[in-house]
């Protein structure tokens, strides 16, 4: 099966980490426009184009961070709000704010393949934003904190976050799904 190439290598390790090694995905380059919409729809689309363009399965993955005082945005738009803003500008934006809860939201769309409709799988971890702490090459990793830790996802080691994080919640789902299938077909 085809995964649409994830635009951060360290994504795709933690895919591999997590699923194990009884899956064999293929990373593919998929130049797929930036849509619009909510993160289900979104999800969804860019699913169905990647079957398009690949000709057959695939597998998508998109990630948001959603802070609760904005009613979930920057939701999908925040890797163009981190770009934009950095660590510091994104925790600014909830300065006026008293509430710093966010949620991090993980979803996997699978489609069997060109024309069929996507599936969706969906991992969230609550928690709260702080200013940045640990290294920064993951994204918006430094400053979310999930609720029950003392660490932020940069903090921590990856055994520990590959347990909890939206990743590994919406990747279960994924798993259990395409265990569940293998099992049917044979």
């Amino acid at each position: 099966m085809a995964l649409q190439k994830l635009g951060n290598k360290n994504k795709l390790i933690e895919v591999q980490q997590i699923l194990g090694p009884h899956f064999d995905l293929e990373s593919v380059k998929v130049d797929l426009p930036e849509l619009q919409g909510t993160t289900e729809e979104v999800s969804r689309e860019k699913c169905r184009r990647a079957a398009e363009i690949v000709g057959g399965p695939v597998i998508t993955e998109d990630t948001s961070l959603g802070f609760t005082a904005m009613n979930g945005l920057p939701g999908p738009y925040i890797k163009w709000f981190l770009e934009s803003l950095g660590h510091d500008g994104l925790n600014k934006m909830l300065d006026g704010f008293g509430d710093r809860s966010a949620f991090a939201l993980c979803t996997f769309a699978l489609s069997k393949g060109p024309g069929t409709e996507p599936i969706l799988f969906e991992g969230r971890t609550d928690g709260k934003i702080v200013p940045a702490r640990g290294p920064t090459h993951f994204g918006w990793d430094p400053i979310f904190q999930p609720d029950g830790f003392d660490e932020t996802y940069a903090e921590m080691c990856k055994e520990v976050k590959n347990t909890i994080s939206h990743r590994y919640r919406s990747l279960a789902k994924l798993r259990e799904y395409l265990e569940k299938e293998a099992a049917a077909s044979q």
